[in-house]
Protein backbone atom coordinates (compact mmCIF):
# COMPACT_ATOMS: atom_id res chain seq x y z
CA UNK A 1 0.00 0.00 0.00
CA UNK A 2 2.89 2.16 0.04
CA UNK A 3 2.19 3.47 -3.18
CA UNK A 4 -1.20 4.16 -2.40
CA UNK A 5 -1.36 6.52 0.44
CA UNK A 6 -5.05 7.25 0.30
CA UNK A 7 -5.77 3.49 0.69
CA UNK A 8 -3.08 2.83 3.15
CA UNK A 9 -4.51 5.65 5.29
CA UNK A 10 -7.98 3.75 5.15
CA UNK A 11 -7.05 0.66 6.24
CA UNK A 12 -4.63 2.15 8.84
CA UNK A 13 -8.23 3.76 10.53
CA UNK A 14 -9.94 0.35 9.66
CA UNK A 15 -7.27 -1.83 11.25
CA UNK A 16 -7.32 0.82 14.77
CA UNK A 17 -10.88 0.83 14.61
CA UNK A 18 -11.31 -3.91 13.99
CA UNK A 19 -8.34 -4.02 16.50
CA UNK A 20 -9.03 -1.35 19.58
CA UNK A 21 -6.00 -0.15 19.39
CA UNK A 22 -5.70 2.69 21.40
CA UNK A 23 -2.30 3.93 21.06
CA UNK A 24 0.59 4.37 18.01
CA UNK A 25 4.08 4.34 17.75
CA UNK A 26 5.94 5.11 14.75
CA UNK A 27 9.80 6.57 14.04
CA UNK A 28 9.25 9.83 12.43
CA UNK A 29 11.61 8.69 9.37
CA UNK A 30 8.97 6.54 7.74
CA UNK A 31 7.38 8.79 5.90
CA UNK A 32 3.93 7.05 5.81
CA UNK A 33 3.51 5.66 9.23
CA UNK A 34 4.46 9.08 10.31
CA UNK A 35 1.29 10.68 8.19
CA UNK A 36 -0.56 7.66 9.27
CA UNK A 37 0.33 8.74 13.05
CA UNK A 38 -0.67 12.02 12.80
CA UNK A 39 -4.05 11.59 10.60
CA UNK A 40 -5.12 8.82 13.56
CA UNK A 41 -3.57 9.87 16.32
CA UNK A 42 -3.59 12.67 19.28
CA UNK A 43 -1.67 13.74 21.97
CA UNK A 44 1.63 12.85 19.70
CA UNK A 45 4.40 13.18 22.07
CA UNK A 46 8.72 12.25 21.02
CA UNK A 47 9.70 9.08 23.33
CA UNK A 48 12.89 8.77 22.24
CA UNK A 49 15.64 10.63 19.72
CA UNK A 50 17.14 7.90 17.78
CA UNK A 51 20.57 8.08 16.64
CA UNK A 52 22.92 6.52 13.92
CA UNK A 53 26.76 6.66 13.67
CA UNK A 54 27.83 8.94 11.67
CA UNK A 55 31.50 9.83 12.37
CA UNK A 56 34.36 7.92 13.78
CA UNK A 57 35.68 9.65 17.15
CA UNK A 58 39.54 9.20 18.57
CA UNK A 59 38.47 10.92 21.71
CA UNK A 60 41.02 9.80 25.04
CA UNK A 61 40.56 7.40 27.36
CA UNK A 62 41.46 9.94 30.45
CA UNK A 63 42.86 7.54 32.35
CA UNK A 64 40.19 4.68 32.18
CA UNK A 65 40.75 1.11 30.96
CA UNK A 66 37.77 -0.44 29.42
CA UNK A 67 36.72 -4.39 30.67
CA UNK A 68 33.92 -6.20 29.11
CA UNK A 69 31.94 -8.45 31.81
CA UNK A 70 29.99 -10.66 29.37
CA UNK A 71 32.27 -13.44 27.78
CA UNK A 72 32.38 -13.27 24.34
CA UNK A 73 30.90 -16.72 23.66
CA UNK A 74 27.75 -15.34 25.48
CA UNK A 75 27.67 -11.90 23.46
CA UNK A 76 27.88 -13.85 20.35
CA UNK A 77 24.61 -16.13 21.34
CA UNK A 78 22.89 -12.74 21.98
CA UNK A 79 23.73 -11.46 18.92
CA UNK A 80 22.37 -14.53 17.14
CA UNK A 81 19.34 -14.86 19.44
CA UNK A 82 18.41 -10.92 18.65
CA UNK A 83 18.25 -10.69 22.78
CA UNK A 84 20.23 -9.54 25.28
CA UNK A 85 23.78 -8.34 24.61
CA UNK A 86 27.18 -7.42 26.75
CA UNK A 87 28.12 -5.19 28.91
CA UNK A 88 31.36 -3.67 29.57
CA UNK A 89 33.20 -1.80 32.85
CA UNK A 90 34.84 1.20 32.54
CA UNK A 91 37.78 1.46 35.39
CA UNK A 92 39.96 4.62 37.15
CA UNK A 93 42.52 4.04 39.54
CA UNK A 94 40.77 0.64 40.38
CA UNK A 95 37.15 1.59 40.61
CA UNK A 96 34.06 1.44 38.25
CA UNK A 97 33.59 4.77 37.09
CA UNK A 98 30.70 3.83 33.63
CA UNK A 99 28.95 0.96 32.61
CA UNK A 100 27.74 0.10 29.40
CA UNK A 101 26.35 -2.06 26.44
CA UNK A 102 25.38 -2.93 23.67
CA UNK A 103 21.12 -4.63 23.17
CA UNK A 104 20.66 -6.69 20.16
CA UNK A 105 17.04 -6.80 20.34
CA UNK A 106 16.53 -4.54 17.11
CA UNK A 107 16.03 -6.28 13.80
CA UNK A 108 19.69 -7.20 12.07
CA UNK A 109 22.54 -5.81 11.52
CA UNK A 110 21.49 -3.21 14.44
CA UNK A 111 23.28 -3.33 17.98
CA UNK A 112 21.58 -0.59 20.47
CA UNK A 113 24.41 1.09 22.76
CA UNK A 114 23.74 2.36 26.43
CA UNK A 115 25.69 3.52 29.21
CA UNK A 116 25.96 5.32 32.50
CA UNK A 117 28.80 7.35 34.01
CA UNK A 118 28.70 7.07 37.96
CA UNK A 119 27.92 10.98 39.22
CA UNK A 120 31.61 12.00 40.55
CA UNK A 121 32.96 11.01 37.36
CA UNK A 122 30.30 13.15 34.83
CA UNK A 123 31.50 16.01 32.79
CA UNK A 124 35.14 14.19 32.17
CA UNK A 125 34.81 13.10 28.75
CA UNK A 126 34.63 9.13 29.86
CA UNK A 127 30.38 8.94 28.80
CA UNK A 128 31.79 9.75 25.05
CA UNK A 129 34.60 7.91 25.46
CA UNK A 130 32.72 4.77 26.14
CA UNK A 131 30.37 4.78 23.87
CA UNK A 132 32.96 5.44 21.02
CA UNK A 133 34.74 2.10 22.40
CA UNK A 134 31.33 0.58 22.49
CA UNK A 135 30.69 1.39 19.14
CA UNK A 136 34.07 -0.06 17.86
CA UNK A 137 32.92 -3.11 20.03
CA UNK A 138 29.84 -2.99 17.93
CA UNK A 139 31.14 -3.01 14.84
CA UNK A 140 33.80 -6.57 15.02
CA UNK A 141 30.57 -8.29 16.26
CA UNK A 142 29.40 -7.56 13.03
CA UNK A 143 26.76 -4.95 14.05
CA UNK A 144 25.61 -1.82 13.37
CA UNK A 145 25.62 0.86 16.03
CA UNK A 146 22.75 3.02 16.90
CA UNK A 147 21.61 4.40 20.34
CA UNK A 148 18.46 6.13 21.86
CA UNK A 149 17.70 8.68 24.31
CA UNK A 150 14.82 10.84 26.25
CA UNK A 151 14.45 14.03 24.25
CA UNK A 152 14.85 15.75 27.71
CA UNK A 153 18.01 14.12 28.67
CA UNK A 154 20.55 17.20 27.43
CA UNK A 155 23.41 15.63 28.83
CA UNK A 156 22.96 11.70 26.76
CA UNK A 157 22.16 13.71 23.88
CA UNK A 158 25.87 15.80 24.26
CA UNK A 159 27.51 12.39 24.55
CA UNK A 160 25.90 10.90 22.09
CA UNK A 161 26.93 13.41 19.64
CA UNK A 162 30.83 14.01 21.15
CA UNK A 163 31.55 10.29 20.43
CA UNK A 164 30.18 10.46 16.71
CA UNK A 165 27.00 9.41 16.71
CA UNK A 166 23.83 12.09 14.88
CA UNK A 167 20.18 12.06 15.04
CA UNK A 168 18.39 10.94 12.35
CA UNK A 169 14.36 9.89 13.83
CA UNK A 170 12.11 10.30 17.11
CA UNK A 171 9.92 7.67 18.50
CA UNK A 172 6.43 9.01 18.05
CA UNK A 173 3.39 7.84 20.66
CA UNK A 174 0.17 9.08 20.22
CA UNK A 175 -3.23 8.04 21.58
CA UNK A 176 -5.93 6.89 18.88
CA UNK A 177 -9.57 7.40 18.62
CA UNK A 178 -11.22 11.24 19.22
CA UNK A 179 -10.49 13.25 22.63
Amino acid sequence: FAGDPPRSLSLCETFCVASGARFFEVPSNAVLLHVMLHTSGRDIASEKIVFHDKLTTTLPANGAILRRVTSKEEIRKCVEQRQGGGEWVLEADGSVVATGGILFHYNRPYGDIYMDVEEPFRRRGLGSYLVQELKRECYQLGAVPCARCNPDNIASRRTLLRSGFVPFAHILNASIGSA
